[in-house]
């Protein structure tokens, strides 16, 4: 389908010059835009339209006696058989029953081709018709047409016949194309057409003509990311800003090189009946035109390996989405988002992180935890020491370092890690709090934060 021709707009110029311009001209670009009906709701089927109104007369089921016209034509209209059928009751009150899905979409069945060039969005692709007419009594010859798009950055070539010219465009006839082009830019776009023939005196003339529209963004991406320890999630808000529904067939995040990402979804409902035809045939998520939104949330774990991995530049860089949809007639659109970065946190030269605490601990008996110290500079490290720093709160700790209270680390190479026990003993039971395990640099005579506290559950022998 298409909408009904464009005129095109000339670039600035006196006048006079672009009435002369036109004169002297045999051709002339048309172009309309090919895209799809819309569903036009009809107000007037509200109120049914009922077959009386054809054989009664204006004033027949407004006037003083209306049964006499029934009596007439009850035969006629309301068969014996009929269930609905209404003896004597020849009012409008009968036109607001819904006798069909139809009557309550006020739909005629109809589609409507747009009017104009109508809204074009980021992601859609641009399809039109063109048209040369040869709109003088003379022939035109050797026609070299070229059709490009001009945007603020690039100039992008959709048609051009130089290498095979267009023969001969007759008196009164016309050439006609279709081009189209993926709109990948916002903003103002120009639809540049130009044709360069003999006329019928043989002048060789070259006809510009310029038609302009502009491209809207149909949806935002708002992202706010949150970290959890070693756990980052990433929540995506998408809002619909044209004016027709948005089915979104596809809404996939694609995660750096570094970062593994699994989607969060609420529990479906137990009546929910799963099978291979429901998750080959996904329903589309909708999203309502004018401003409806729809969230998704995605759980991000980094990919490095235990040992510890530097991160490279541009490490910040979670990903990026690939967002596909369909309008209500089936139009795809599809959308790239830039690259989405971490919440920026200071970087540490070294890391120590405890990588494995027993599952089961009982009442003053030593244990052993396990934790890793990572150089994450491009230098040597160390010397360290690892204690237990006293409580600032100044009461006596559940967990304590059983054996020397001082634990040494040797030098640590760049970009290496090394892997060390701390023994610790217990002597209360219940849900305790390893807390306080701190590290000094000799050397530097620095002192680290301390790590994270680490719940576990004390036993009985």
């Amino acid at each position: 389908m298409a909408s009904p021709y464009a005129g095109g707009v000339q670039p600035p110029s006196p006048a006079g010059a672009v009435q002369q311009q036109q004169q002297n001209h045999s051709l002339a670009f048309r172009v309309m835009r090919l895209s799809r009906p819309s569903l036009q709701p009809d107000l007037a089927a509200l109120l049914r339209f009922d077959p009386r109104d054809v054989f009664l007369p204006e004033d027949a089921l407004t006037g003083s006696d209306p049964s006499a016209a029934a009596k007439f034509l009850h035969g006629l209209l309301h068969p014996a058989d009929s269930a609905t059928a209404v003896p004597g009751d020849f009012t409008f009150r009968d036109r607001f029953l819904l006798r069909d899905p139809a009557d309550a979409l006020a739909l005629p069945g109809l589609l409507v081709l747009p009017q104009s060039f109508g809204a074009i969005y980021l992601g859609e692709t641009f399809c039109s018709y063109i048209s040369i007419n040869n709109s003088s009594s003379f022939e035109a010859r050797d026609v070299v047409i070229k059709a490009e798009i001009q945007t603020e950055r690039q100039r992008i070539l959709l048609l051009d016949t130089s290498k095979s010219p267009v023969e001969s465009i007759r008196s009164g006839g016309r050439y006609d194309f279709i081009v189209e082009h993926d709109v990948k830019e916002l903003g103002a776009h120009t639809l540049v057409c130009t044709a360069l023939y003999n006329d019928g005196d043989g002048e060789r003339k070259y006809l510009p003509q310029f038609f302009k529209f502009s491209v809207s963004n149909p949806l935002s991406v708002r992202t706010k990311v949150r970290t959890i320890k070693d756990i980052t999630y990433l929540e995506a808000c998408i809002e619909n800003h044209t004016k027709s529904n948005l089915y979104m067939d596809q809404v996939d995040f694609e995660p750096a090189q570094q970062w593994s990402a699994t989607r969060l979804e609420a529990d479906e409902h137990p009546s929910t009946v799963k099978s291979a035809i429901g998750d080959l045939c996904k329903q589309p998520i909708l999203i309502r035109a004018g401003g409806g939104i729809y969230n998704y949330l995605y759980q991000l774990r980094s990919s490095s390996d235990e040992a510890g991995q530097t991160k490279s530049e541009g490490s910040s860089i979670l990903g990026k989405f690939q967002i596909t949809w369909r309008t209500n007639l089936g139009e795809p659109g599809r959308l790239q988002t830039q690259n989405i970065h971490s919440t920026p946190t200071a970087s540490k030269d070294v890391n120590l992180r405890a990588v494995k605490v027993p599952p089961i601990i009982y009442v003053e008996r030593a244990f052993m935890v396990n934790l890793c110290l990572t150089n994450q500079t491009d230098k040597t490290v160390g010397p360290f020491e690892v204690f237990l720093a006293p409580s600032m709160s100044g009461e006596d700790r559940a967990v304590l370092v059983n054996g020397p209270q001082k634990l040494i680390l040797p030098l640590v190479e760049a970009f290496e890690s090394i892997k060390f026990d701390l023994s610790m003993v217990t002597t209360q039971l219940g849900v305790q709090k390893i807390s306080g395990i701190t590290m000094y640099a000799v050397q530097e005579k620095k002192y680290y934060e301390p790590l994270p506290d680490i719940e576990i559950f004390v036993d009985a022998e």
